[in-house]
């Protein structure tokens, strides 16, 4: 046999197979959920109650929200902003329902208010 066809023959072995995956991954930056100050914090009460109220009657606004969104892989995740109609509020899970779908159930897409760093729309751009 010669040299070229010995060689043929172990062409297709990779001994680090997934090696350059699992680099990748590792090399991938994710952040830390930052911490609101009080003075944010009070805003975004003020925002979630405006929005409550108007929920209360009847109304479903339609708002931007920047949250925190934790990564599958890793400790930590990244800051998303997603614009979407409100569909409740659920105060006592802290919880915030928007008419968003996710997922084969068709479930409506839920966002923690432990998570949510501001909320924006002609709603609430008032309160500063």
């Amino acid at each position: 046999m010669s040299a070229y066809e010995r060689a043929a023959q172990f062409s297709s072995f990779n001994a680090l197979e997934g090696y350059e995956d699992m680099v990748g991954e590792e090399a991938r930056v994710v952040d830390t959920q930052e911490e609101l100050t009080e003075t944010e914090m009070e805003i975004l009460n003020q925002k979630i109650n405006l929005i409550a109220d108007v929920i209360e009657d009847g109304h479903h606004p339609i708002l931007t929200f920047t949250y925190f969104l934790n990564d599958s892989m890793k400790q930590g995740g990244s800051y998303v902003t997603m614009t979407e109609r409100v569909r409740k509020i659920d105060a006592v899970g802290k919880k915030i329902q928007l008419f968003r779908t996710v997922g084969t159930s068709k479930s409506y897409m839920e966002l923690d208010m432990d998570k949510i760093k501001d909320i924006s729309g002609e709603l609430v751009n008032y309160i500063e």
